[in-house]
């Protein structure tokens, strides 16, 4: 029972880590700007993986995608790729757990079918979670040295006007779906080795003798079953055949030669 429910509760948790990784993806709050020095503004930008959005204070809002994919910076399109690669992981590691769940019986699938259907959706999810920590992170880390080198442009007097970014609902969210995705998967694969027979389990385990040294050596016997043909078979040691005549018969030796 207690597999069970940690496997359920490794899909579940997950689950809820790679639809995290999804909404996070698809916000457009990565990075707000900074109302640090200037709380009342009339305009409020903010910027996500696929487009950048401003606000009025009226209440419009006007979106605008990126419509070019070379002119991105290259640690831009690597965060991009890493969560891409953690979604796309993680919905193929739901589809196979969901097969590897033990409550669900599908035809005559064997619990060791079972067991490496599990361990390989948690895999995809440990990967999955790593991609979307990796990728926020990166993300996180290019505001922090955007943000400093804004505040000593503006320290200094070479800009009037200077939009600083600072972070985004979107990235605690990503944080939180990769951690609950690499929390999800490591709890499948615990639950693996609850499913593997124990037969199996005990395959390759040799016995051997209580004793310290202890040989065993066959030695010469031959065991016959009464039946050979050739007389030669059941002779002794010390039995030698008596010659024979020009008769044919044996002659056996008398007393008297060992005179």
């Amino acid at each position: 029972m207690s597999t069970t429910i940690c496997q359920v509760m490794g899909f579940l948790v997950a689950s809820l880590g790679v639809g995290g990784s999804i909404m996070a993806t698809a916000m457009d709050t990565w990075s707000t700007q900074d109302l640090y020095d200037n709380p009342v503004t009339a305009v409020f930008q903010y910027q996500g993986l696929w487009r950048s959005c401003v606000r009025q204070s009226s209440g419009f809002t006007e979106c605008r995608p990126y419509f070019t994919i070379l002119g991105l910076p290259a640690m831009f399109q690597a965060v991009r790729a890493l969560m891409i690669v953690g979604i796309v992981l993680g919905i193929l590691g739901l589809l196979v757990c969901i097969f590897a769940l033990k409550c669900i019986r599908i035809g005559s699938m064997e619990d060791t079918a079972k067991a490496n259907m599990t361990l390989t959706s948690g895999i995809m999810f440990i990967i999955a979670g790593l991609c979307a920590i990796t990728g926020v992170s990166v993300f996180a880390n290019m505001l922090v040295t955007n943000f400093w080198m804004s505040t000593t442009s503006m320290f200094q007097g070479m800009q009037n006007v200077q939009n600083r970014y600072t972070f985004g609902s979107a990235l605690f969210v990503g944080w939180v779906a990769g951690g609950l995705a690499l929390v999800g998967g490591i709890m499948m694969c615990l639950a693996c080795r609850g499913l593997i027979p124990e037969e199996s389990r005990y395959k390759a385990v040799s016995y051997n003798a209580s004793g310290r040294n202890i040989s065993y050596r066959t030695g010469p016997y031959k065991v016959g079953s009464g039946y050979e043909a050739d007389p030669k078979a059941r002779k002794g040691t010390g039995y030698e055949e008596a010659p024979r005549s020009e008769d044919g018969r044996r002659s056996y030796p008398s007393k008297y030669d060992y005179v």
